[in-house]
């Protein structure tokens, strides 16, 4: 259940997973592209958005951001920006409004982020880290 495509010389790009999907207020929104809106921001390095259950909305995205070095704004101003970032792209149907800035995120070995352990993790439910992975978060 992947996402890409194949070049003229029979290359494969991988974009994203099809099953990265947040359920908000009955729309089918992309993780992924949520998290391309934010990585416009020029603060932000890294990224990870996961579903935050909402007993109301289902599910409300939440951004793990990674920032780059040297960034002195405030956590409170570059959460209005980011928001309106994600606002702008994705559009209100996002109900956007939920970023935490952490120092890394967990990758595996072949670099990709473990969003069903940090979904696991956000809503409180059991979860399990693979050996895998390589860094941990915050």
């Amino acid at each position: 259940m992947d996402a890409g495509y194949m070049d003229e010389d029979g290359y494969v790009y991988v974009l994203s997973r099809v099953d990265d999907v947040i359920n908000v207020a009955g729309h089918r929104l992309s993780s992924g592209a949520i998290e391309e809106s934010i990585l416009l921001h020029k603060s932000v390095a890294d990224c990870a958005v996961v579903g935050l259950e909402d007993p109301l909305k289902g599910h409300i995205p939440l951004a793990l951001c990674v920032l780059r070095n040297g960034v002195e704004k405030s956590t409170d101003k570059l959460t209005e920006e980011i928001v309106l970032l994600v606002r702008e792209h994705i559009g209100p149907v996002a109900a956007f409004r939920k970023v935490i800035i952490v120092k890394q995120l967990p990758k595996t070995r072949s670099g990709k982020i473990p969003r069903s352990t940090l979904s696991a993790l956000a809503n409180g439910k059991p979860y399990k880290v693979s050996q895998q992975c390589q860094t941990g978060i915050m």
